[in-house]
């Protein structure tokens, strides 16, 4: 009788099951790791949100050091001549449009503000821009600021030179640039504005922690399949290989 021995084939199918399982249990720590980032995000928003609202100064100050992203703030700002923004491919209940914003001035000496006017439809026809109901006066504007997260696959401005001027990134550094004026880090979502009838979308984070929590539970399950399927295969190759093995 000989010895049985371990072929080529079963050494592959061992290797490949070890590098798939551990490739699809990282993938899920991975997932755990981000959801609890996006906890302790939720958690910063919270507090940012139950905090007494700031004024520009503080705002600005702020900048320096952390995030902006969920601070309350008021001021009393005031159109200024430049033109209105699109912001181009964005999505709302279903609907495929814009989000509008307006340049304004809070203070003399500080950069401009950017306040967001609310979601827009696009229409269908994209070489027709919507019309824009603008702030022609100065008002007091209280609400929640935001910071948009880069993109990594496109993250320029993108420009279409016009009033209003659409873009595709919403690059506060880039737009600046291009308008020649100042502008805060930060774009200020107001509550209300007088007038103004447009939803203001909220998605600060732009996936949840329940969310990561789903795909890293995934990433386990299908870890765990997987080994079990392949612990399978291996036993059921070795017991037919053995009577063979016998002879």
């Amino acid at each position: 009788m000989k010895a049985p021995t371990i072929r080529g084939g079963t050494i592959f199918l061992v290797l490949v099951t070890l590098l798939v399982f551990t490739v699809l249990v990282k993938l899920g720590l991975w997932q755990q790791g981000r959801a609890a980032e996006k906890q302790a995000l939720q958690q910063a928003l919270e507090l940012k949100q139950a905090a007494a609202p700031l004024d520009y100064r503080q705002l600005l100050s702020l900048a320096e050091h952390e995030s902006l992203t969920g601070y309350r703030l008021e001021v009393t700002a005031t159109p200024i001549d430049a033109p209105a923004i699109l912001l181009d491919n964005q999505v709302y209940e279903g609907r495929v449009g814009y989000l509008a914003y307006q340049v304004m001035r809070v203070e003399a000496d500080a950069p401009l503000l950017m306040v967001e006017l609310g979601f827009i439809d696009s229409g269908l026809d994209r070489q027709k821009l919507p019309q824009i109901t603008r702030m022609t006066q100065t008002v007091t504007l209280s609400g929640r600021v935001y910071q948009r997260a880069s993109n990594p696959l496109s993250q320029h401005l993108l420009p279409e030179v016009g009033d209003p001027m659409r873009i595709q990134n919403l690059n506060l550094t880039e737009l600046s640039q291009q308008l020649g004026m100042p502008l805060a880090p930060a774009i200020l979502q107001p509550e209300a504005i007088p007038g103004g009838a447009l939803p203001h979308p909220w998605q600060p984070i732009p996936m949840s922690a329940q969310k990561h929590q789903g795909y890293a539970l995934q990433w386990f399950s299908m870890a765990t399949v997987f080994l079990i399927l392949m612990t399978y295969l291996l036993i059921f190759k070795r017991k037919n290989k053995e009577p063979s093995e016998k002879k």
